[in-house]
């Protein structure tokens, strides 16, 4: 089967792209010496983390049967139904839900391990009350901030002190270590802008799980993650595991800020032209908002980025001409910078859009179509809801 037998839009993977990008990150955190937690948020399906995990260190057991690195989830829903695939060693990365605990203390009884995160009292409060009631231990991290300003405590404060020294005494909680994530780095421009917060996460990080040592708590594992800072990162010693996940598809975004470049994007949106109007050089795709998100992009970087690269059906050649520029419900108005021709893009032609953020855009679609050579091979199901 061919694209061009699809409907659309819908999702495409170019396999041999996320092949390479996943034995190109495999073979930098060995050469780091750190372990791969890759985060499955970007794609939520099953046969993409095999990828990136059997990339790394897939085993198979002595029954046969295939056994799974460890992961990093954003939900309950994927932290669910990647259990019931055959992943094992799951963290939930996102504080705690106190409305939620129930459930993840039911899905501890089905996987080896559910590691998850705090950064308040409040939220160690709701688990050790929980535990208790339930007889039932529990893994955690101490969620770090170290400059992004979403979540997580402090690296200089008392507040992380004291939380980490709450873990760590509790005779319900297994303190796994401290955890963060960079995000501050898709506000760079630059990939030398990048690596300066590669280590600024690494030194920050590790220094808290040194103070914290230093007053008898111990901190078993080191943990940071971000696509940007592990494209680029040289040094990340004191780190014991890592967690990127966009890396597996990169996108637009990634490729302006420097983390990759156009040639490893593998997640795209195959499209329809449904009009094609020469006298006001423009083109009306079958794709809209609800098809590739409306993330503005690296608009830091390139005011004029529009909502993706407009390339030919077979991901081959980008048309530098075509801008998507504005996106309504169900229809993507593309801008042509160059005499335009009713045979050019004529109604019904096929194109490709490799979006600006490739986890919000691949979140639009329950099944992706991956293909290589030009042949679709799989159609594969992705973790729906929260």
């Amino acid at each position: 089967m061919r694209l061009s037998n699809l409907r659309t839009p819908c999702a495409v993977i170019d396999l041999e792209r996320l092949e390479r990008n996943a034995r190109v990150m495999s073979q930098r955190v060995n050469r780091l010496g750190v372990r791969l937690r890759p985060h499955v948020k970007t794609h939520k399906c099953v046969e993409v983390a095999a990828c990136s995990t059997r990339a790394y260190d897939a085993a198979v057991s002595a029954l046969g049967e295939t056994v799974y690195g460890p992961i990093t989830v954003s939900t309950m829903a994927e932290a669910c139904h990647f259990a019931a695939h055959g992943f094992s060693d799951i963290t939930w990365a996102q504080p705690i839900n106190p409305h939620r605990i129930e459930e993840a203390f039911v899905l501890m009884d089905q996987v080896e391990r559910l590691n998850l995160l705090v950064d308040s009292h409040t939220a160690i409060d709701a688990l050790e009350d929980y535990a208790q009631r339930a007889g039932q231990p529990y893994s955690a991290y101490l969620k770090v901030d170290v400059g992004y300003g979403r979540a997580g405590v402090d690296p200089h404060s008392q507040l992380g002190v004291d939380l980490a020294g709450r873990l760590h005494k509790s005779s319900l909680a297994t303190f796994e270590g401290v955890l963060t994530h960079a995000g501050q780095a898709y506000a760079c421009g630059t990939r030398e802008e990048i690596k300066a917060i590669a280590v600024h996460e690494r030194d920050e990080i590790v220094g808290f799980a040194q103070r914290l040592r230093g007053l008898g708590i111990e901190v078993p594992e080191v943990s940071l993650g971000s696509t940007p800072t592990l494209s680029v990162a040289e040094d990340l010693t004191g780190i014991t595991e890592v967690r990127p996940g966009n890396y597996l598809f990169y996108d637009r975004y990634q490729s302006a800020i420097g983390a990759c470049t156009d040639d490893d994007i593998a997640f795209s949106v195959l499209t329809t032209v449904i009009g094609c109007y020469p006298d006001r050089a423009g083109l009306v795709l079958d794709a809209g908002a609800l098809a590739l998100s409306k993330d503005p992009g690296a608009i830091h970087v390139d005011p004029d980025c529009g909502y993706g690269m407009v390339t030919s059906a077979d991901g081959v050649q980008p048309f530098e001409d075509l801008s998507l520029v504005s996106l309504s419900q169900e229809h993507g108005q593309v801008t042509v910078r160059a005499p335009l021709n009713a045979s050019d893009f004529p109604v019904g032609t096929q194109l490709r859009v490799f979006p600006n953020h490739s986890c919000l855009t691949a979140a639009k679609y329950d099944r992706y179509y991956a293909v290589r050579g030009g042949l679709i091979v799989g159609a594969w199901r992705t973790a729906r809801g929260w």
